[in-house]
This record gives structure tokens, sequence and C-alpha cells, in this order.
């Protein structure tokens, strides 16, 4: 459910100040966030509402310590100022006094800011994951690979109370990274959330026939998983897998066509380019998130069904490889051309032309090849 009403205790609170540096904290009893320019009791943050504004108080900061262990910072006239006497003509920066806007995060910002230890998958990824997947509410779905939970937070976010999702991570150490984070977001360990750890093929014998209306995948190698995903997964069921590389996303696409359980697959990657809006200076900023991942939809075949995939032109020959041709074969033997021979004898006439025309007016020679 979202939340309302006041800051209390046990919430996540975002804090971004007017050059959009982000500070994210657990508003604890006792507490406080430490900033590059001051200090916030958690004390002032519980009973504030979204949408208001804190200012740092000051505190007392030393940047050297002598050999006795004794601070060797001096305080000057303003106690905010402390002066260093291995650099004296240096002086610490005023503390105190920088506002912080106070909101609570949204499940993007948690995910960015929450602790990991796997790589996670990034807010414009899972976007198109739920969004081309068809990841609705009420849904049964699977995902094999929780890594630090960033994608398992979207899909129970997603399916809510109404759905159901199983999630299975091999390692067990990130399995409870994924769930104590889950725990951290939700107020509890999600109910309609089942955890396992182990081997995927392993523990996916344990789950029913044709249970789950979605699968996302996001590990080394989704086509080894195929075979078990169809036993799994629902006819018509949307297959969303997330890789990295070239090699892996063709080797996925390729093995899903050989299947033919599995209906054309759709292939993108989204790069994402935030703009600077001031004035009349309008422009892209310098630095973009580009390639992270490619993700690969496809929906399951019923049994027994073959899928239709278009054919390919006879003339277009894309899976010979020269490396593998013996040396009686030639490149036309291997068919490795993207022009037929009705338009390739189309091209030379006209160009044929051409050059006549064009030679005949100059009188530089009869054109090569005539």
């Amino acid at each position: 459910m979202p939340k309302r009403g006041p800051l209390c205790v046990g919430e996540k609170v975002q804090l971004t100040d007017r050059k959009g540096a982000m500070i994210t904290a657990l508003l604890e009893d006792g507490g406080v966030v430490q900033t590059q320019r001051g200090v916030i009791p958690h004390s002032s943050l519980i009973g504030m509402s979204e949408g208001s504004v804190v200012t740092t108080q000051s505190s007392e900061r030393s940047f050297a310590v002598d050999r006795d262990g004794v601070p060797s910072g001096a305080a000057s006239d303003s106690p905010d100022s402390i002066h260093d006497k291995k650099k004296p003509w240096k002086i610490a920066r005023h503390v105190g006094g920088w506002s912080y806007t106070v909101m609570r995060p949204r499940l993007a910002d948690f995910v960015l800011s929450m602790p990991r230890g796997a790589q996670i998958m990034y807010p414009k990824d899972i976007a198109q994951v739920l969004t081309m997947g068809d990841i609705r509410s009420g849904m049964r779905v699977l995902e094999s690979g929780a890594g630090s939970g960033a994608m398992s937070l979207h899909l129970l976010d997603a399916v809510g109370e109404q759905g159901h999702l199983t999630t299975i991570e091999r390692r067990s150490e990130f399995a409870r990274i994924a769930g104590l984070n889950a725990s951290v977001y939700f107020g509890g360990m999600p109910q309609w959330w089942n955890l396992l750890t182990g081997d995927f093929d392993v523990v996916a014998k344990g789950c029913e026939d044709h249970f789950y209306d979605r699968v996302v995948l996001d590990m080394l190698d989704p086509w080894n998983r195929l075979e078990q995903v169809e036993r799994l997964i629902v006819p018509g069921g949307v297959l969303s897998a997330y890789v990295t590389t070239t090699t892996q996303m063709s080797r996925l696409v390729e093995m899903m066509r050989e299947r033919g359980s599995w209906t054309e697959p759709e292939v993108s990657e989204t790069i994402q380019r935030d703009w600077k809006v001031q004035g009349l200076a309008v422009r892209p900023n310098h630095q973009m998130i580009g390639h992270t991942g490619f993700i690969v939809i496809s929906r399951a075949m019923d049994v027994g069904i073959e899928a239709l995939h278009r054919r390919e032109r006879a003339t277009k020959d894309t899976y010979s490889d020269v490396d593998d041709a013996t040396p009686s074969q030639t490149l036309e033997e291997l068919e490795l051309r993207d022009i037929s021979d009705r338009k390739l004898r189309k091209v030379l006439r006209d160009l044929e032309h051409q050059a006549t025309v064009v030679t005949s007016n100059t009188g530089q020679g009869t054109p090569v090849g005539s």
C-alpha cells in the first residue's frame, strides 16, 4: 500500500539538495544523517510531511590529528571554521545551513540506493520488462536470478498481493540480500513471494506444469532453460530474457527459433539520455546511460504447435561461415550474396547505358567492361 501522511520511524527518506545531490536514510530513534555540509537529526525529520525542506545543523569537524592522537584543528573566529595546522592557509568549508528537500523515495530511487552485492538492472531496462513483458496485477510470475532484488521488487509491486512471484536464486547470500531489501521496502517479507535457493533446473522440477503466466530470466545461459520454461509457462505466456552481450542474445534467439515453441523473438535495448533545460540553454547532458543489456521478448505456443516464422529469401545466406568453407568451395557456392542475379543484371544495364552516354559526349573511350 502507498505510504501517506507524516514520516515515521522505520521509513526511508530521500534528501535532495539544490544541486541534485541525493541522500537516502532509514529513520531511527536517535539517528543522524551525515552530510558534507552538516548533520540532520532524524528527530527533525520524523513527523515531517513530504515536500518539506530541512536545514543541516553545524557539526565540529577535524582534519588532522597529531602524533599523540589529539586533534590539531583549532577553531577560528567562526565555530564552524577549522584550521589545519599542516596547512594553515586552508579553512574547512562552513557547515550547517544547507537545505534539502524531503521526500519518500520512489521505487527506482530505492533500488539505486539500496545495499547490493550483485549488479542490478537499470530502471530503464526494468520498465521495458514490465511493459513489453506485460506483467500486471494478479499474475503468477517465475523469475530466475534474484541478484540484489531490483527486478524482484518491481515484479512484487506489479503483481501485487493478488498475484504470486516465485524467484529462484542460485546463491544463498544473494537470496538473503534480496529478501532483506524486500523486507525494508515492504515493511516485512511479502507473503506473495516464494524465494527459493538452488540450481534453476533442479528447483524448477518441483514447480507445477503450465502454472506461470510470465517468466523473467536474468542469467548467463537462458537458452539452456528453454525446455524447462516451456513446461512451466502457460500457452500464450510471455518470456522476458535479459542478457548483456550480443553473443548471448544471438544464441538465445536462434535457439528459440530452432525449438519452434516460441513466437518470433523481439529484441531491443534502451538508451537513456537526460536533458538540461535552463532558459535558452536546452541541450542533452554530456553523459548518458548507453548500452546495459538486451531484452528478448517472446510468447509461448500451445503444446505441439509449431510457431510461424518469416521465411528468409533464397538469395540470402546469413548462416554459412566462409571460414568453414573447403578449398573446393567458392563464395558463390556458399551463397554469401545480398543481391539477386536479376537485380544485378538490371544494375549493370543501367550503369552501362549511363557510361555509354557520358563517354560518347566526352570522347574518353569505350566504358570498362563493354
